[in-house]
């Protein structure tokens, strides 16, 4: 008999820690990626809103936790529509569509206990707790090529296939990166970022509207905004007017990122490396450590704990947006070095404009992620968007950081 419930600390830390151990992320015959949660199974989930995490456990006389579960719930935007609110339709303003969403993350079942359902009772009690807290759409993110984990919620639990965006994952190098002398990099305060972000892009797609707490939290590294050396804004200290400002008088192009520091919330390491790789991978460490002058790309060594940093809030307008993300790119590269971080890794949608800015190595990336969406309840939007599972993507999506 199997009961599922919500996750105690104080008892079964153990337990969850073991499942964690035996399920590795990854198809089997291929390098798989073990996730250490740093001894807090819910600390990739505590810094949102409203979440909570079950834990399944099997037993009478010997109770033993085979499967677990985490969910969180946030307002994001869905759609946008415009505001005739005002003089005239030429002062019409777009403003954002906000709708209750749940996510689902960290379903792991024990590989001794799967094919019995655990899975799905798991799903089922979590999609409970959001209805009952007013959720109106869930959504899950996994790997295309997991095919159990896309049978089990699109064939068994009624999610569909939604938006397919990409993980961009880039080494963090022995050697600092170079940074373009034609940029001014300025970083700015929590208040002004949030400025920025609400007011360019709070209508991109699962945009929070509690932006405010992602960039105030203690793993938030600081925003970062790329103009013109020469420009009127990168000519020196005391020459950032204030976003609002800014933004009402940009340079020709610009762009902006936030950083979040992963780093102290779980490790990563990469498991089932031949002994080949992993002499490869130590030969370029070595190589760049002691030529750093050569800035020549090295692996690092991602077959012990390794820690991360995330991009997150990337944007950017004018014809050399592109170069301008490529020297924000640059600078959170450096953060990492600075941190002791493996990677640097950030997620865009498919089409993403930008996307050409951020370096990356295809071998540590993921081309196609997959992110399924159920409808939960009735949207509150008052029939706007009517169904916003059967909406189109759009070419940008706004990742939570809390949520990687």
């Amino acid at each position: 008999m199997t009961v599922v419930r919500e996750y105690d600390p104080t008892r079964d830390l153990a337990g969850v820690e073991d499942v964690e151990r035996r399920c590795e992320v990854g198809p089997s015959g291929k390098l798989s990626l073990f996730t250490d949660l740093l001894g807090d199974p819910i600390c990739r989930i505590r810094h949102s809103p409203s979440y909570l995490m079950l834990v399944a456990e099997m037993g009478t006389e010997k109770k033993e936790i085979v499967g677990m579960i985490r969910g969180c719930i946030k307002t994001v935007t869905c759609g946008k529509k415009l505001d005739l609110n005002h003089k005239s339709q030429n002062d019409a303003v777009v403003k954002p569509l906000y709708t209750k969403l749940a996510y689902v993350l960290g379903l792991r079942v024990s590989p001794f206990h799967r094919r019995q359902g655990i899975g799905f009772k798991l799903v089922k009690m979590m999609e409970e707790w959001f209805r009952q807290n007013g959720a109106e759409y869930s959504y899950i993110a996994t790997e295309n090529d997991n095919q159990a984990s896309v049978n089990l919620f699109t064939g068994k639990c009624g999610y569909s296939e939604f938006r397919t965006p990409s993980i961009l994952v880039n080494p963090v190098y022995a050697h600092r990166v170079n940074i373009s002398r034609r940029v001014t990099v300025i970083k700015l305060d929590p208040v002004d970022a949030e400025t920025l972000y609400r007011l360019r892009f709070s209508t991109t797609e699962f945009f929070p509207r509690d932006i405010d707490s992602v960039l105030n939290n203690k793993l938030s590294l600081g925003t970062f905004v790329a103009v013109p050396r020469g420009s009127c804004y990168g000519s020196g200290s005391g020459a950032w007017p204030g976003s609002a400002k800014f933004l009402e008088y940009p340079p020709e192009s610009w762009a902006v990122l936030s950083v979040w520091n992963c780093k102290d919330s779980f490790r990563l390491e990469v498991r089932g490396a031949s002994r080949l790789r992993r002499v490869l991978a130590k030969t370029t460490r070595v190589v760049d450590k002691t030529l750093p002058f050569l800035k020549l790309p090295s692996i690092p060594c991602v077959f012990e704990p390794f820690g991360l940093h995330f991009m997150y809030g990337i944007g950017g307008e004018g014809p050399r947006a592109v170069k301008m993300v490529r020297s924000l790119c640059a600078h959170a590269h450096n953060l990492a070095k600075e941190g002791g971080c493996g990677v640097v890794a950030t997620e865009v949608a498919g089409e993403e404009p930008l996307r050409r800015g951020i370096p990356h190595w295809k071998v540590l990336s993921c081309a196609e992620d997959l992110w399924c969406v159920k409808r939960l309840g009735e949207d509150y939007t008052d029939g706007v968007i009517g169904d916003w599972t059967k909406s189109p993507p759009g070419v940008s999506i706004f990742v939570d950081p809390r949520e990687f």
